[in-house]
């Protein structure tokens, strides 16, 4: 019959039906303003400019934390510090933040996972493991 996939139905479209998504595809493809738009909501495009802006504070702030070391203004170089290491946090969010982005759903938005079982603690994941094995390995 085809190729089918799981959980959907095998319906053919009609060659009238195949020409309209074909050129449905192509306007889809050639619309800048479309893309634009799909590429200002992909969560990984936000992470990557946050991540470079975050590379380059972190090096103002090696720069300032020098240059305050270099004139011997001990204020001037923790700032540099303090603002080299704000910008390593935020990066560090970011890029976490785009590996694992959110689902989206029309009216509100899906996480991975509801925090709950994410947030266990190793006694509590280990304990499930236990319970969790094959039969044949629990010895009792």
């Amino acid at each position: 019959m085809g190729r089918e996939e799981p959980g959907r139905d095998a319906v053919p479209l009609s060659e009238h039906e195949q020409r309209l998504f074909e050129q449905i595809e192509r306007s889809l493809a050639e619309d800048s303003k479309f893309a634009s738009a799909v590429r200002s909501t992909d969560p990984r495009y936000h992470a990557r400019r946050r991540v470079a802006f975050s590379v380059i504070a972190v090096l103002l702030g090696l720069a300032v934390l020098i240059y305050g070391v270099a004139i011997r203004i001990p204020l001037l170089g923790v700032a540099g510090f303090v603002v080299m290491l704000g910008s390593a946090a935020y990066g560090i969010q970011a890029f976490r933040r785009g590996r694992a982005p959110e689902l989206k759903i029309v009216g509100g938005s899906v996480g991975r996972g509801s925090r709950g079982p994410r947030r266990q603690g190793i006694v509590s994941r280990l304990e499930d493991r236990w319970r969790n094995r094959p039969e044949g390995d629990k010895a009792g």
